[in-house]
């Protein structure tokens, strides 16, 4: 396909909805394929769903959401006002199907194959991000770290578990450490915590909103073009391609890519395309002058938060709020956050801090949709990367570039199809 450039109705090859880190890395990977690409979002790149993550960049994140045993936790977490899980109780009949997905998900005879196709999408994203950066300027904001799981009690940090044992499968560097060694790596944690895992040979975007932009910015600088703009709707163009209905009035776009997160299933229901996707909202507490450092990611294994360095001081994110796309944050969940990671690190200073909230999109099976979708021509996904999009945005944008090319991917391709759930 040529190159053009031009207004927004010129014949751009691609165009993309949604500017968040998955579709800047789509971007990227057609861009380098020589197509002409148009990025469009009723947002600034990058300043969405990626923006709140807690930065891990993990080789290895090979472990479903669900699996085996699970819903034992589930209650538990429900009714304790610190947990990791929250429903709002009037949105839990919308949830109900959903939720019986997500648990058939996490069977025994499911979890292996989810797992090898979650691996086939993170295994090179350093890689790939440390390529996306190359020129930039700011290749330091993907920075060398490891990933420690911290463990109250020294049992519990058992490496024969099925989650370790998926881990160690595709490859992960791994080290059980007792309590002294544990802070002799982090001194600022809490000694409540008596043994920990160390996964080791990974990265930490160092501020993830400034990572998109940045790599947006590369996007422009290879021609891309990068358009604030709400799309209300899309049909297809009778003529050929696609009608896009924006704020600004009817355009065309020859292929199409939907990457716009939580919001895509409302562009893609008027056509049929009827998928289970859920809305996890999420939340992070930043602590701007924390008066300690600490140097890698540290997961409570407990309270299942995360908490790692930023530029601009120390950032814990984590849980999962089910009350639907459009329900208001409930900032009262930051709060615990800050709570849990006093406790975590007991000398930090909680006085200077900013809160946050956005949300994940979540299909049960914790995998993306990626590729063309069924009934039409030249539609493709890339969305619902539950918890995983900063980590699988670079392998999903090569994948995609793969498939709008016509170019045979070097991964199964299945796993990722809407199919799966039609």
């Amino acid at each position: 396909m040529p190159r053009t450039s031009g207004s927004a109705n010129d014949k751009t090859d691609v165009t993309i909805i949604g500017a968040g880190i998955v579709g800047i890395c789509c971007a990227l990977s057609l861009l380098e394929k020589g197509l002409s690409v148009r990025l469009i979002d009723k947002g600034e790149p990058g300043q969405a769903t990626s923006y709140g993550n807690a930065g891990v960049i993990s080789p290895w994140s090979c472990v479903p959401q669900s699996m085996p045993g699970l819903w034992r936790d589930i209650p538990g977490w429900l009714f304790d006002p610190n947990g990791p899980v929250a429903v709002r109780w009037r949105y839990l009949p919308k949830l109900l199907p959903w939720t019986l997905k997500f648990l058939r998900a996490g069977r025994a005879d499911q979890v292996a194959r989810i797992a090898d196709a979650m691996a086939a999408l993170n295994r090179p994203n350093v890689d790939l991000y440390r390529h996306h950066l190359a020129g930039t300027g700011h290749e330091a904001l993907v920075g060398h770290s490891w990933y420690i799981y911290a463990h109250r009690k020294a049992a519990d940090a058992n490496l024969d578990t099925l989650g370790w044992r998926l881990r160690i499968k595709h490859g992960a560097p791994v080290e059980r450490v007792g309590g002294e060694e544990l802070r002799a790596i982090e001194p600022a944690l809490s000694p409540d915590f008596k043994a920990g895992i160390l996964m080791k040979d990974q990265a930490r975007a160092l501020l993830p909103g400034r990572l998109g932009q940045v790599l947006a910015d590369k996007a422009r600088s290879m021609g891309a073009k990068v358009d604030r703009l709400a799309v209300s709707r899309i049909e297809p163009n009778p003529e050929g391609g696609w009608r896009l209905q924006t704020e600004q009035g009817s355009e065309d776009a020859a292929i199409l890519v939907i990457a716009t997160g939580p919001w895509s299933t409302q562009l893609l229901k008027p056509l049929g395309i009827n998928l289970p996707l859920e809305y996890e909202r999420g939340y992070h507490m930043e602590f701007h002058e924390p008066g300690l450092t600490i140097s890698n990611s540290i997961m409570d294994v407990d309270r299942k938060f995360v908490t790692s360095a930023m530029e601009n001081g120390i950032r814990s994110a984590g849980t999962a709020e089910f009350g639907g796309l459009d329900a208001p944050p409930d900032m009262r969940r930051a709060q615990i956050l800050k709570n849990l990671t006093k406790q975590m690190l007991p000398g930090l200073n909680t006085e200077n801090t900013s809160e946050w909230s956005g949300v994940r999109p979540s299909f049960p099976d914790s995998l993306p949709c990626i590729g063309k979708l069924p009934g039409y021509e030249n539609l493709f996904a890339a969305f619902g990367h539950s918890h995983y999009g900063l980590g699988m945005a670079p392998g999903t944008g090569r994948l995609v570039a793969d498939l709008v090319t016509g170019t045979t991917p070097n991964v199964d391709v299945s796993p990722y199809k809407a199919e799966r759930f039609l």
